[in-house]
This record gives C-alpha cells, structure tokens and sequence, in this order.
C-alpha cells in the first residue's frame, strides 16, 4: 500500500495556496468564495480552516469584509507546517514506536521521517505562488 495523504491535507494545502494569492492584498476570503475557487465544500473547508486557526496559520476577520486571511507572509508558511497541522506529522509509521521492530528498521524509518519533514519543510507558499504567476506568464506568451 502506498504512503497516502489524505483528502483534507490536500483541502488544507489548496485554501492556504488560495490565501497565500491574496496575501498582498491584505483583505480576507470569504468562506464561499474560497470553497468555490478551490472546489471544496463551504461545511468542510470551515472545518479545515478552523484546525488552521488553531495553529495560528490563518486568522479570522468579523464583520461585512471578514472571511480568512494568513496570519503570517506566505514564505513563512511550508507544506510541514500544513501536514503537522492536519495530521500530528509529515510521515508517521507505528514501526517507529514498536519494541518489535528491528532496530534497523526502526533506523530506516526513522531516516525517511527525517527526510520527508525536510522536504515538506523545503516547500513554502510564496514559492507556490511564484510558481504559479511563472505559469501564467509563459501561457501568455
């Protein structure tokens, strides 16, 4: 079986990406919008952005122009930051933690854990969104 991230990291990391094109802006998304600009459910996205809220990823704003916005500049923000926040770890294996295992193994495991956290942390939202803007430029062209 393969190693696999589930549906709601893959939600949690498109409304970051969604905020994180705005952030310039200094104004929040509403809900609505962002459920609909990312294809995801207005229920459930609430869901999600409250578990982000919680780990002072994103910030909510009350009134007529409220929604969500980043609580900090999308550089400051990785791929670990988001995985950490949904799931407690980047990659988590039980083998890490069961007398049974060989220690080798435990090694081993503990080696791709090391490495997949680096990779994760490597990738930030500014370059997302940079990346992005890249994409858009050379469409145009």
């Amino acid at each position: 079986m393969p190693v696999k991230l589930t549906v709601k990291s893959d939600y949690a990391t498109r409304a970051v990406l969604g905020l994180a094109r705005v952030y310039e802006s200094g104004s929040a998304r509403r809900v609505e919008d962002l459920a609909k600009e990312q294809g995801i459910s207005p229920n459930y996205l609430v869901q999600i952005l409250i578990e982000l809220k919680s780990r002072g990823i994103v910030k909510s704003v009350r009134g007529k122009d409220g929604g969500y916005l980043l609580a900090r500049p999308p550089a400051e923000i990785s791929m670990g930051d988001i995985l950490r926040c949904i799931h407690g770890e980047v990659f988590d294996t039980p083998a890490l933690s069961d007398d049974n295992t060989p220690l080798e193994l435990r090694g081993a495991w503990a080696a791709m854990q090391t490495k997949a956290n680096a990779a994760a942390d490597a990738i930030n939202f500014q370059q997302l969104v940079e990346q992005g803007q890249e994409k858009e430029k050379m469409y145009y062209i």
